[in-house]
């Protein structure tokens, strides 16, 4: 199945999309989920409706300056969302405890990786999001190792 491209044509198919990344992380058996994509390209978004397939309740929103979320989903096991803009060194990510969080075998739902990208596991699934011109989004799912 993987790699896989995904077609996302408006919002109205992001569950589906949702859906069919849910069973890619399942099938890749990488707890660290790295969103790649331009700002404004969807990463949040996803994950939104990614959290929602798998569960959680809690309002999923950016952790542009928190760096990290936390969330449960329906079997009450921890997901981490991080978005790593922000962060101005590898030594500031460590200082909060990004490696064990990407270490700690749950879900790492990372938006920005290339910022942390010496503290990424390996394999780790990447989530490459790009805006084509009629505003569709293609999603390219693949296994870095």
């Amino acid at each position: 199945m993987l790699p896989l491209t995904l077609t996302v044509p408006s919002l109205a198919a992001l569950p589906a999309a949702a859906a069919r990344l849910q069973a890619a992380i399942a099938e890749a058996g990488c707890a660290v989920i790295a969103f790649e994509g331009e700002m404004g390209a969807g990463k949040t978004t996803l994950i939104r409706a990614l959290a929602g397939a798998l569960g959680v309740a809690d309002d999923v929103s950016s952790p542009t300056f928190a760096l990290v979320n936390e969330y449960r989903d329906a079997r009450d096991t921890p997901i981490y969302h991080f978005d790593f803009y922000r962060i101005d060194s590898i030594a500031e990510a460590e200082q909060m405890g990004a490696a064990e969080y990407l270490d700690s075998g749950y879900l790492c739902l990372v938006e920005w990786p290339a910022r942390v990208a010496a503290l990424l596991p390996v394999p780790h699934l990447e989530v490459r999001i790009q805006v084509l011109p009629d505003e569709t989004r293609e999603i390219e799912l693949k296994i870095i190792n």
